[in-house]
């Protein structure tokens, strides 16, 4: 979780998997959307669009919660 968002475009295919597994199987008792497919599809885009330097992996994983938590509202 401290190591830095920078290094997700390069991380293996495997590592990706691992960590959106874990993350997956830790939110998704926050919210059953907070899935493996989301995080990977979030921590792809999170990493790719921005300037994500001084983000750790920790930072995009609260971003894409909070990402989430404002995509259903009721308003």
């Amino acid at each position: 979780m401290d190591d830095l968002a920078s290094l997700w475009p390069r991380a293996s295919a495997d590592d990706k998997i691992d960590f959106t597994n874990r993350m997956g199987k830790a939110m998704s008792s926050l919210s059953p959307d907070l899935n493996r497919e989301y995080f990977m599809r979030c921590l792809e885009e999170t990493a790719n669009i921005g300037d994500t330097k001084q983000l750790t992996m920790s930072d995009m994983v609260r971003t894409c919660i909070s990402l989430q938590g404002g995509s259903g509202g009721d308003e």
